[in-house]
């Protein structure tokens, strides 16, 4: 029988994959132009939205970028597998923090 908490974890994986790929989708979107881990250092409020998008989009960016290198450079299966559990992981991080976020709203908006 699957355990309680390793459902719980891989909602919070999901949720954060689904975060992330939203967010890079809606960049890229409104950029025009593929969202990556550069950072626009013009101004203030361009570098704190920069490294926003790179902390909460960046499982999207590194699993795009990883299945792009297999299918075009030919890079090893191994290669992949790393790549896919770093995304995980902070997948699992971005994840845990979106959660806590929509849990206190949650409880704010229930409580008041």
């Amino acid at each position: 029988m699957i355990q309680t908490e390793l459902l719980i974890t891989m909602y919070i994986v999901c949720a954060g994959f689904a975060s992330a790929g939203l967010l890079g989708s809606f960049v890229q979107l409104w950029k025009t132009e593929p969202v990556g881990f550069s950072i626009n250092y013009d101004s203030f409020i361009n570098g704190l939205v920069g490294v926003f998008v790179c902390i909460f989009a960046g499982p999207f960016i590194i699993m795009r970028n990883t299945l792009r290198g297999r299918r075009i450079e030919g890079r090893p299966l191994g290669w992949v597998i790393m790549a896919s559990g770093i995304a995980s992981l902070w997948s699992f991080c971005t994840g845990l923090v979106i959660m806590h976020f929509a849990l206190s709203i949650r409880t704010s908006i229930f409580l008041a």
